[in-house]
């Protein structure tokens, strides 16, 4: 059954896939049904705000990514950039820019993921707007967090001697897509064969389906840690750490030996033939965080599951270095960064 988004029309699709959606948050006064949303926080919080736009064609192709899955992404990389501000997401702004060839139905399936990801972590949904477009799909989120003023965390507050951490693993995501794209390209024009993804699930659910890492924020706090920085890691580790030594004017020591890969990352990268640890520093879309700390909380850090010790900070004119796994020798980071499909 197809429904043609015309025969609802902009508001009635609005109503139709918000219909439901309830508050749960109390600084959240009144949300979807008027000009604009009414938030009002607590004394002593400050107010994050973030937004992502992804495009089809440029961040997503949907002839691999299902719209459920693409619906919580896009959710999901908004709730990330706050918990990269030691924030909780609180609430969400959905706008869609829709071509003729999407329906009533198709809306629904992304409306169920972005759902599915604002109940996993305790979101509301309080507005949006939808546009008719000529170009395909285009998603833009904005998600609003809260933080108390003493614990938001910056790029730019690195010092030198802290050490580097990172959560998780990296380069699975990119490989991931890697691993879609190829299929894509060999099965072309043959609707009678399935892609054989049997022992790469890891891989391909860090690509189409990530999760922010709340658990590492939540950890961090229970052991009484506050990152000196912070960021996520989307544009790849290498992007990411010259970002926050850039705004921190400092320079680095990242040891390669110590960046975590999983070993269907390794796997698929020999597979291939791409340099490994490439993948790790230059891939995106991991979505882990990278974040720095006192040298004095080393002993707390290296307690807590899901994080490794990378690096340290150094002053600037040590620069911003890789130390290599073999012979040990430095090498300039350079941020080659993340162009999403065009990578």
């Amino acid at each position: 059954m197809r429904t043609e988004i015309a025969t609802l029309g902009e508001f009635g699709l609005i109503k139709h896939l918000t219909e439901g959606i309830a508050l749960n948050h109390s600084s959240g006064i009144y949300g979807i049904g008027d000009d604009a949303a009414v938030l009002q926080y607590p004394a002593g919080k400050q107010v994050l705000v973030t937004t992502d736009l992804l495009m089809e064609g440029v961040h997503f192709d949907l002839t691999y990514v299902p719209l459920k899955h693409l619906g919580y992404k896009a959710a999901v990389v908004n709730f990330s950039d706050i918990y990269a501000m030691n924030g909780t997401p609180r609430q969400i702004t959905v706008s869609l820019a829709l071509s003729k060839r999407f329906s009533v139905e198709d809306m629904e399936e992304l409306y169920a993921g972005i759902r599915l990801a604002c109940r996993a972590y305790n979101v509301d949904i309080v507005g949006g707007d939808t546009s008719s477009s000529l170009t395909g799909l285009a998603i833009s989120i904005t998600c609003i967090g809260e933080a108390d003023k003493a614990d938001v965390v910056y790029r730019h507050t690195a010092q030198p001697n802290d050490l580097i951490c990172v959560s998780g693993d990296l380069g699975a995501a990119y490989m991931g897509l890697q691993l879609l794209e190829r299929e894509k390209a060999v099965l072309r024009g043959n609707d009678n064969v399935q892609p054989d993804f049997a022992g790469k699930e890891y891989l391909l659910e860090r690509q189409l389906k990530p999760e922010a890492r709340r658990d590492i924020i939540d950890a961090l706090r229970d052991a009484h840690v506050r990152p000196t920085s912070m960021i996520d890691i989307s544009d790849g580790l290498s992007s990411e750490l010259l970002h926050i030594c850039t705004q921190s004017k400092t320079g680095c020591r990242v040891y390669e030996e110590h960046i975590p890969i999983d070993y269907q990352t390794a796997v698929m990268a020999e597979e291939f033939n791409m340099n490994l640890s490439t993948c790790a520093l230059n891939g995106g879309e991991d979505y882990e965080l990278l974040f720095t700390v006192a040298l004095a909380d080393k002993e707390k850090v290296e307690a807590l599951d899901n994080i490794k010790l990378i690096g340290y900070i150094t002053p600037p004119d040590q620069g911003c270095m890789l130390i290599t796994r073999d012979d040990h020798h430095e090498f300039t980071l350079k941020a080659q960064g993340w162009n999403g499909m065009q990578q």
